[in-house]
């Protein structure tokens, strides 16, 4: 992250930094366009008529009314009394919509014609033109609206700003009247409907209540849980009793082997008097069988009569329990018979028995109370909500009704109010001297619409401008090693009209050997020489993208440089269009580099001596197709001669991009050195260039930037020279420079 912050400030400060540079090279531009706008502007003010500007104050409070609120008076809650003043500032500011009003054109309309306002030809004042010269402003943090007019004529400006201000608040109070008065009649028909929907509202609440047997619900819901609470307790307690009694009633049943019927017909049986007599007698003929049984054989009269008497007693003792019991139930003799702990064991039972039915009997009664309350609460919620619609809408009637007739009896009331929104705080006084304010606001926009114009026309300027105006555009366009930056001294350069078409300096490594040009010659030699390692750098084809770009001072003075080491060089000046090296060194061009390729002349009769180690051969006369010549046999043959006979061969070709004459050199040599001058290369020629060497595989050995400016540059590249080099020698250098360019 901190990376990415570092990157962009170094953005920012690189953009900030090259538009500074944008301004400092059109610094003239700059300044003449800035200052043409303001003189303009200063000229526009002296052309004003004194302005005198008048102005007055409203107040603004709450309205006598409120049509659309319960109230139609102000409250009281707040303190404040009907009719005292009341801020209205909010989120939205209602003074707003005051603002609208009074810039509506009907009021203004009036106020023209009340005033008789009449513009520069006599005619009445157009409604936009009045507007236009009438500013309402808010003053912050109050409800005032402060309203001021400008005009030549400071009293008829005190004149329009009184009559706004009265106008409005006449239309004010008008308008609240009208529409009190139009809100009084709507509401006055709406009176008798309002109380028709409170009365049914009433009789629905009643019929509803009646219908469901309604009181209280609410004391109802309290009262029913209470008594559901009361009854669940005391079902709890019968089942707890009855399960205890039930729990006493089976162990007697299984005592007793009965079940509660047959124990009360045995309880019956055994206190009835017929029925154990009859069995008394019953048991005694049954001992009398059995002795005379011991005694006769069953045939015997006796044993007959007794068996007779038994039969009679047995069926009487049968009859005798139907008529007890109601039934015939056939119970074992011993059941007859019981004694008194088994009577009192089935009364017990019995006991029980009636115990436990009305225990059951009492359960179900509660059960189907609790069942009945329960199924009440159920429906209570129900009920209560449709109560609470009906009781509801009995209250929003009679509050609808109650809200309207107090509305009408206010309105009839604020019909005859000749209260308004607003009151007037400081009425408007005739100006005594005119405004200035307008002057300097020209002044200011005028000082800023020129540094926008002139910033602008500046950049549109650059933008039209395609060419490479530093050694930083250059480097990012070419993408090849720098050998050396080689500076342009001049006191005076328009960018748009720099001497593109003049040289740096002549032969600066022959006239001046101690300057900072030398030295950089000195320095791109070097870094030729090391290029690479393997293999030595003897022929160099020295060219440009286009013309004016300095190549053949750039080859001259490499030459030269080359040359102060020991080392033989030969210069040959290739470009046989316009030719310039025999300018430099003042030579004749009658017989040169075309004539040698035709046989015309022998090489060491066209080649000149100039310094030592260093030997020049011109271009010649111009022949009819100099790529023809140079894109030859016999040039390869001489490339290889004189590659024998020099330790060093350079070529002035020309540009590559107008001729193919450098491409074809370079086909026959160790690569080319490419020199490209700021201002005078553009974009899309380095862009043709860069794609054409690419293309075709053309050997570069690097790049030489020629006439830099430094002050034209972001960075200062030759800050330290006066560190190194004297000043005697820097002067030399700028005065032979001036010379050379001109």
């Amino acid at each position: 992250m901190t990376k990415n912050i570092m990157e962009s400030r170094e953005s920012l400060d690189l953009d900030i930094g090259r538009y500074f540079m944008i301004l400092k090279r059109r610094w003239f531009s700059v300044t003449s366009i800035f200052i043409g706008t303001v003189a303009l502007s200063a000229l526009a003010t002296t052309l004003l008529k004194p302005s005198y500007e008048a102005e007055g104050k409203l107040l603004f409070r709450m309205p006598s009314f409120n049509v659309v609120g319960t109230n139609l008076l102000p409250n009281n809650n707040d303190g404040n009394e009907a009719g005292d003043l009341r801020s209205l500032v909010s989120s939205q500011n209602p003074i707003s919509t005051q603002i609208e009003v009074i810039s509506s054109p009907l009021l203004l309309q009036q106020v023209i014609d009340k005033v008789q306002l009449k513009d520069e030809n006599g005619e009445p004042l157009e409604v936009d033109v009045l507007k236009k010269k009438l500013t309402l402003k808010i003053i912050g943090g109050t409800d005032v609206l402060r309203v001021s007019y400008q005009d030549s004529n400071p009293e008829e400006a005190a004149a329009v700003v009184n009559t706004v201000m009265n106008l409005y608040l006449e239309n004010d109070i008008l308008a609240s009247r009208y529409e009190a008065e139009a809100t009084r009649k709507f509401m006055s028909k709406q009176l008798p409907v309002s109380q028709a929907a409170v009365n049914r509202a009433e009789v629905a609440l009643r019929v509803f209540r009646q219908k469901n047997n309604i009181a209280d619900l609410t004391e109802e819901t309290r009262t029913s849980v209470g008594i559901i609470a009361n009854l669940d307790n005391e079902i709890n307690a019968i089942q707890a009793q009855l399960a205890e009694v039930n729990a006493q009633s089976n162990e007697l049943r299984q005592k007793l082997g009965l079940n509660s019927q047959e124990a009360l017909a045995v309880s019956s049986l055994s206190q009835s008097p017929a029925v154990q007599g009859v069995l008394t007698q019953l048991q005694d003929v049954e001992r009398q069988l059995a002795n005379e049984r011991s005694r006769f054989l069953d045939d015997n009269p006796v044993i007959v009569s007794l068996e007779a008497r038994k039969a009679n007693l047995t069926n009487l003792l049968q009859q005798q329990v139907t008529q007890t019991v109601g039934q015939q139930p056939q119970f074992a003799p011993r059941l007859l018979q019981i004694g008194e702990l088994r009577q009192n064991l089935i009364q017990n039972f019995l006991q029980q028995e009636v115990q436990s039915f009305g225990l059951n009997q009492r359960l179900a009664s509660l059960y189907n109370s609790r069942s009945a309350y329960a199924q009440r609460m159920k429906f209570i919620p129900q009920l209560m909500q449709t109560q609470g619609e009906l009781e509801r809408k009995v209250e929003v009637a009679q509050s609808t009704y109650q809200t309207l007739l107090k509305k009408v009896q206010e309105l009839q009331v604020a019909e005859n109010s000749n209260t308004a929104n607003a009151r007037i705080i400081a009425q408007a006084l005739v100006p005594e001297k005119p405004e200035s304010a307008k002057k300097t606001i020209i002044l200011v926009l005028g000082v800023l619409f020129g540094a926008f114009l002139s910033t602008s026309s500046v950049l549109l300027l650059e933008m039209r401008d395609k060419s490479l105006k530093t050694l930083k555009e250059v480097r990012e366009a070419f993408a090849y090693p720098l050998l050396g930056v080689i500076p342009l001294y001049s006191n005076k350069t328009n960018y748009r009209k720099r001497e593109t078409d003049l040289t740096t300096v002549g032969i600066a490594v022959r006239d001046m050997p101690y300057s900072l040009t030398s030295e950089i010659y000195r320095m791109i030699q070097a870094n030729l020489k090391f290029l690479s390692s393997d293999k030595i750098v003897k022929t160099i084809v020295v060219t440009s993208a286009v013309p004016k770009e300095g190549k053949s001072t750039v080859a001259a003075n490499l030459a030269a440089a080359i040359a102060q080491l020991g080392r033989r060089v030969l210069l040959i000046d290739a470009d046989m269009r316009i030719p310039s090296q025999h300018h430099f060194w003042q030579l004749t061009n009658a017989a040169g580099l075309s004539e040698v390729l035709v046989g015309q002349t022998e090489f060491d009769i066209a080649v000149n001596k100039v310094m030592d180690n260093l030997d020049v051969l011109t271009a010649g006369v111009r022949p009819p197709n100099p790529l023809a010549l140079l894109d030859s046999k016999r040039m390869a043959s001489l490339i290889d001669s004189f590659s024998s006979q020099y330790d060093c061969v350079i070529f002035d070709a020309p540009p590559a991009l107008l001729a193919a004459d450098a491409l074809a050199i370079s086909q026959m040599s160790d690569g080319i050195l490419l020199v490209s001058r700021p201002g005078v290369i553009d974009s899309n020629s380095a862009s043709a260039l860069q794609e054409m060497l690419n293309r075709a595989n053309h050997n570069v050995l690097g790049l030489v930037v020629n006439g830099i400016i430094d002050k034209h540059e972001s960075s200062n590249y030759f800050s330290h020279t006066s560190e190194y080099f004297s000043p005697q020698e820097l002067r030399k250098e700028v005065v032979l420079n001036r010379k050379a360019n001109r």
